[in-house]
């Protein structure tokens, strides 16, 4: 088992020399930090303990220093809140168990030092103003043990009380993907670049190829050390140093993010619950501005609150959208530390909830609220295809790939694919071709409508035959998949609510709806054409004849004779002369009979043509080169050759 502890509390009380008294190691590693006796910045050591192998993080107590205790805190598994027996619980004692708190540890230890330096009645005082600080906290039972780093008295009880508190911390969640926090970068004469952090999730191998975020760049690992040695892999829950090929170390900062490449994108705006904390100097409030410390980065940010007023008071907790000034790599329930742009004092903290949020109206607030209440009540039943409806349904365009659904999730393949299988099978979700998904509920309304605009446009449009598919899909999903619109449109034919002829979509139960006149008109076109055989009129003509003796306007006719044409009835040859299909079919058998006689070598030209169809030239040019279109005849000189 391999755990992270971290020290926490106030400047000079001991911390660091309780790590070194513990594992040997002194955690003070910079010139500055020798010279001042003080802890800047994070110092690490580790301890075996035969069947567990702790990794100590030594975080600094000056308030100066409070962004590198963050940077520290977020990734450890069990705190020492270690308090000075002589001066008992102070301004950074309160600071960084609220920040313990806050961040979701689970188990701690309360560390009471310099106990050689107390009478035993003061240090019964110490304890009383401890349990009032821890009162209905996860330390609220935690145990409390005296010690002397100096002197020894109490070390080996806190080594009994540690291994036995290790017993309790939880296991860490193993569905998500590769990711460390680095927490520290240097380079190594004759190795590059190394990085070490605390490895979150996953685990990483020597030789993978890694993706640094938020700037993208492809790594590869060329070693792994753990505990100081050389390792084949570390795992999820392991102080790492990660030996870097591809890079040089002036390009890696404190807060950026090694992970499993192809998977997460950055992000520039976040949605989450946040607590304020009962001393806060005041309430958070729409627009302030803050530090956003998340993993080992801080990022300036702008707040909205989700609320009616936009306020959050102290002591209280409530929804929140965070914009952030350069953009992280986070995921859900990923916790995270609020302080005050200036002063540099802890507001509150929390955890995300979606980290791909787009920015809400006034008006979206309300649904913002339900839907993030969902993803709270989702996470604690464990109902990964819930998370997952949820994510789509609140999506921009309603639809989400198998990529987007990881980048959103942090999940490993294997359980986003049983995620995404159970949301299938209970009907939640669908999908598609290409891994696309949809909510099943946006997939019914994409149906209804899909319904609703073909209704109306017969309504609008009576003569019309229907709409085109492209048109379609422009007027009521222009963003939804080419392949989740063709399925819209597969559902509805399937269930006799549509018909699609061709590129032409219309109601199942559309018809012309004419009236009496304009179905008088339409059949007086009819008989015209064919009675006219070939020797038909002109587009204007035939509509003026059609029109005749009725109130049928001339864009009615129009409309009419489009009908005529959708249908087949009428052939259009030219933009002047359509023909009825009837006496077309007949020529084109006549032409087929003709191609047979074996002194004509299938070859016809314009005389022979008129001959044979009884017309005008007028007409068989037309017509001819209406068959050389439809791969009837071909031309060859003055001639065509009859195919």
């Amino acid at each position: 088992m391999n755990i992270i502890v971290g020290t926490a509390g106030h400047i000079d009380h001991g911390k660091t020399a309780l790590v070194k008294t513990l594992t040997g190691t002194d955690t003070d590693r910079l010139p500055e930090e020798k010279k001042r006796g003080i802890t800047i910045d994070l110092g690490f050591a580790e301890l075996d303990l035969g069947d567990t192998k702790i990794g100590f993080v030594d975080v600094p107590g000056h308030e100066r220093f409070v962004k590198n205790m963050l940077a520290g805190a977020s990734g450890i598994d069990l705190v020492l809140l270690v308090i000075a027996g002589d001066e008992g619980v102070m301004p950074q004692t309160r600071e960084h168990f609220e920040i313990c708190r806050l961040l979701d540890t689970k188990c701690g230890i309360i560390v009471l030092t310099k106990s050689d330096l107390i009478e035993k009645e003061f240090l019964d005082l110490v304890k009383m103003d401890v349990a009032e600080l821890v009162e209905n906290s996860f330390l609220e039972t935690a145990p409390v043990v005296s010690v002397s780093s100096k002197t020894g008295e109490g070390l080996n009880e806190l080594r009994k009380t540690l291994a036995e508190s290790i017993s309790r911390v939880p296991n860490r969640k193993s569905e998500f993907v590769t990711r460390l926090w680095i927490d520290r970068k240097f380079t190594v004469k004759g190795f590059g670049a190394v990085v070490t952090g605390t490895l979150a999730s996953g685990e990483i191998r020597e030789g993978v190829e890694l993706e640094l975020h938020p700037v993208g760049k492809k790594v590869r690992v060329r070693g792994v050390q753990t505990h100081g040695k050389d390792v084949g892999k570390a795992s999820g829950g392991q102080r790492t140093a990660v030996n870097l090929g591809g890079i040089d170390h002036s390009e890696i900062e404190r807060g950026m993010v090694l992970c499993e490449p192809g998977v997460l994108r950055p992000t520039y705006i976040f949605e989450a619950e946040v607590e304020v904390i009962a001393d806060s100097k005041g309430p958070l409030k729409s627009r302030q501005r803050v530090r956003v410390h998340i993993g080992t980065v801080e990022v300036l940010a702008r707040i909205q609150v989700l609320n009616s007023n936009g306020v959050i008071d102290p002591g209280t907790k409530d929804f929140v959208q965070i914009r952030l000034e350069k953009p992280i790599t986070l995921i859900p329930r990923e916790r995270f530390i609020l302080r005050q742009y200036s002063p540099q004092i802890t507001i509150g903290g929390g955890a995300v909830l979606d980290g791909f949020a787009d920015k809400r109206k006034k008006n979206e607030i309300e649904s913002a609220r339900h839907y993030l209440g969902e993803l709270i009540s989702a996470e604690r039943e464990n109902n990964y295809a819930k998370s997952l409806k949820l994510f789509i349904e609140n999506s921009k365009n309603g639809v989400l790939t198998f990529s987007d659904f990881q980048s959103r999730t942090g999940w490993k393949k294997e359980v986003l694919t049983s995620a995404l299988l159970t949301g299938v099978t209970k009907k939640s979700i669908m999908e598609f071709d290409n891994n696309i998904f949809i909510a099943q509920r946006d997939f019914d309304d994409l149906k209804s409508n899909v319904l609703t605009a073909i209704e109306k446009h017969h309504i609008n449009e009576p003569l019309s035959p229907g709409l085109l598919r492209e048109t379609l899909r422009e007027n009521v999903a222009p963003n939804v998949p080419a392949e989740v619109f063709k399925a819209a449109l597969e559902y509805l034919a399937d269930g006799k609510k549509i018909l699609v002829v061709n590129e032409i979509v219309k109601g199942a139960a559309f018809n012309e709806n004419l009236s009496k006149e304009e179905l008088e008109v339409k059949q007086k076109l009819l008989s015209l054409y064919a009675e006219a055989g070939l020797l038909v009129p002109s587009l204007e003509d035939a509509l003026e004849e059609g029109r005749k003796d009725t109130k049928v306007l001339h864009s009615q006719a129009r409309k009419i004779f489009q009908l005529l044409v959708n249908s087949g009835e009428l052939v259009k040859v030219t933009e002047n002369f359509y023909f009825g299909s009837a006496p077309i079919e007949q020529l084109i058998e006549t032409l087929k009979s003709y191609a047979e006689s074996k002194s004509n070598k299938r070859m016809i030209g314009v005389p022979e043509f008129k001959d044979l169809a009884g017309i005008s030239r007028k007409y068989a040019i037309p017509l001819l080169e209406y068959f050389d279109s439809r791969k009837i005849t071909s031309r060859a000189g003055d001639k065509r050759r009859i195919l």
